[in-house]
């Protein structure tokens, strides 16, 4: 049986499309007694979402620019309040949108001034007196195991086998992100594709890497 963890804590996790954040999320949202963000993919909060994977250089900067409005608000909320874990954040946001640049589907005028407002962004967080998440969790999962997910969810705009390529290429980067990342303290969840978390075992397995990792780092 899954304990009640104590409050007080900022989480925010991180990883690669499908990877399992929200479950993740939500595990860890219910035992520590806190507000779960989700990512907006849903059509109604995010009308951009499909439309981006069906033309990627006509919506690469719309979809970016939702998503970082989003995530900043997101994360000055969570920051301003004691007990909160989000399934991606902010942190994560310009990974993105330097991939899109980089493979020309966003123009060069288009991502200076989003990494303008993005920093701008980034600084204002900084300003705030929570200044940043107590703990980056990185759910570390296998490319074969996320296009399975990814299959098995089921949704058809991410479907395109053309966007394999892409996946690769978001899933590869995602690995030099978070040695870069150090906003905060980090937890690397390894082999996390292997955790069974429809069982009780596998969620307590999860809740005692993230426990072990805020004891070590004294939260």
């Amino acid at each position: 049986m899954i304990s009640k963890g104590d409050n007080g804590k900022v989480l925010v996790l991180g990883g690669m499309i499908s990877a399992g954040k929200s479950t993740a999320t939500k595990i860890l949202s219910d035992y520590f007694g806190s507000e779960a963000f989700y990512e907006p993919v849903d059509e109604s909060e995010n009308p951009i979402l499909a439309k981006f994977y069906e033309d990627k250089s006509r919506y690469s900067f719309e979809l970016q620019m939702l998503f970082l409005g989003r995530r900043f608000k997101m994360i000055k909320q969570a920051l301003s309040e004691k007990n909160n874990v989000l399934d991606r954040s902010i942190y994560e946001d310009q990974l993105f949108a330097r991939i899109n640049y980089e493979n020309g589907d966003m123009e060069k005028y288009q991502y200076e001034m989003y990494c303008d407002i993005a920093n701008e962004m980034m600084k204002e967080i900084a300003g705030m007196p929570k200044k940043a998440p107590d703990l980056m969790i990185y759910l570390e999962v296998p490319f074969e195991t996320i296009l399975e997910r990814i299959k098995m969810r089921g949704r058809e705009c991410e479907l395109n086998p053309d966007d394999i390529t892409y996946y690769r290429q978001l899933w590869e980067e995602y690995k030099n992100w978070f040695e870069e990342y150090d906003a905060s303290p980090k937890l690397k969840i390894k082999n996390y594709g292997e955790y069974d978390l429809s069982t009780e075992k596998g969620k307590q397995h999860l809740i005692d890497e993230v426990e072990k990792a805020l004891k070590e780092n004294k939260i």
